[in-house]
């Protein structure tokens, strides 16, 4: 879920909440056609920092949402992820993958399966991609109803995201992980997961546009709660381990190498059904020529996507997808892409950065410990 600015020359849309981030003093960039804010007056450090120990609040409508509704949604959707939609219980996320017909991933995206009598499905796929995304979906799946939602996109995550979303939606405190709730108040509804980004607990909440900014301005009158930018959400994304579309995944990488297997549902490994099921399938049974990894570079300075990976004799074994400095480690970390045989944890490696070789290490992901808020709820 792409956070690092493009430089495209394209008229760029705005956010509903461009003005509530101006007013904040909002470093503004430009990203997957939006005018986003890439950073606030304390820093990408200091905003990383908050989200880790209090609540971040996050302005991430620039991505897509849209509702699959019909009977027999879900089993056609199976059609193009790897994921167990079947097995979705209603009110449950998912997370998984639009695959091309070789296997590759076209995009990661959350699968919500709506509560009610009919068959409903809510997507949320990444910005870069929603427009080839949703022709996708309508192209391959004409039979169903196929609904692009104009909703604002808010995340809040941090360890006090729950009493704060609580006091404004009572309940939804309660939320297990990966899962949704829609909140009625007044003449709109919020809609609640129990998801995000950042290897924090937290929530994603849409709503219409036109409600967001009230929203948006109470949840700010908390002190626990500060705006995240852009680059404070990649950083806590690479810091918890999690893979950046159009960086660490893209069209030539397959869910195992990638490092996403637990994704492929168990029923949907012997079934299959999928695109690429014979790449996937070879590759959950054999293992992946090259697999996904965290990286600890020995030197000052980050070591950035591009960077060429080689062993202790020289030989090319891989690359570097991401790279940056962890404000919570203190230190520069990265991931990418390694030969299986150089792919455990401790092995050394070596790149160049600005013309000097230094060693990089292979590391065990992530970098920071995960802590989602766990239940024994059924159905994730």
């Amino acid at each position: 879920m792409t956070a690092q600015p493009d430089l495209e020359q394209a008229p760029l849309a705005r956010l509903p909440l461009d003005a509530i981030h101006r007013s904040l003093g909002a470093r503004m960039a430009p990203f997957a056609g939006y005018d986003m804010p890439l950073q606030y007056a304390s820093g990408i450090v200091s905003e990383t920092l908050h989200t880790r120990q209090k609540a971040g609040l996050f302005d991430v409508s620039h991505m897509g949402q849209a509702i699959l509704a019909g009977a027999g949604a879900a089993r056609a959707l199976e059609g193009l992820v790897p994921a167990d939609i079947l097995g979705l219980a209603p009110g449950r996320t998912r997370y998984t993958q639009l695959l091309s017909e070789s296997g590759g991933i076209l995009d990661d995206l959350l699968v919500t399966r709506l509560p009610g009598v009919e068959e409903r499905l809510l997507l949320v796929v990444n910005a870069a991609r929603k427009a080839a995304d949703f022709a996708f979906i309508a192209e391959r799946l004409p039979q169903f109803d196929f609904l692009p939602l104009n909703r604002a996109l808010i995340a809040l995550q941090g360890p006090r995201a729950a009493g704060v979303l609580g006091a404004l939606l009572p309940g939804a405190e309660g939320l297990p992980f990966m899962s949704w709730r829609a909140f009625d108040e007044g003449v709109s509804s919020f809609f609640v997961s129990r998801t995000g980004y950042t290897g924090e607990d937290g929530f994603e909440i849409s709503m219409r546009p036109d409600r967001a900014e009230l929203f948006v301005k109470a949840m700010l009158q908390n002190p626990d709660v500060a705006p995240v930018g852009l680059g404070a959400r990649d950083a806590l994304r690479l810091e918890a381990g999690l893979p950046l579309y159009g960086h660490d995944l893209d069209e030539a990488t397959d869910p195992v190498e990638a490092g996403l297997a637990w994704s492929i549902g168990k029923r949907r490994r012997t079934e299959g059904g999928f695109p690429g099921f014979a790449r996937i399938g070879a590759a959950l049974r054999d293992g992946s020529a090259r697999l996904r990894v965290g990286l600890a570079p020995q030197s000052k300075a980050p070591v950035r996507e591009g960077a060429i990976l080689v062993s202790q004799s020289g030989e090319i074994v891989g690359n570097v997808t991401s790279g940056g400095f962890s404000p919570t480690l203190q230190r520069p970390i990265a991931m990418g892409y390694v030969a299986r045989e150089h792919a455990r944890a401790g092995v050394p490696l070596a790149t160049e950065l600005r013309g000097s070789r230094i060693g990089v290490d292979v590391a065990p992901l992530p970098f920071v410990a995960h802590r989602y808020f766990r239940t024994d709820a059924k159905g994730a």
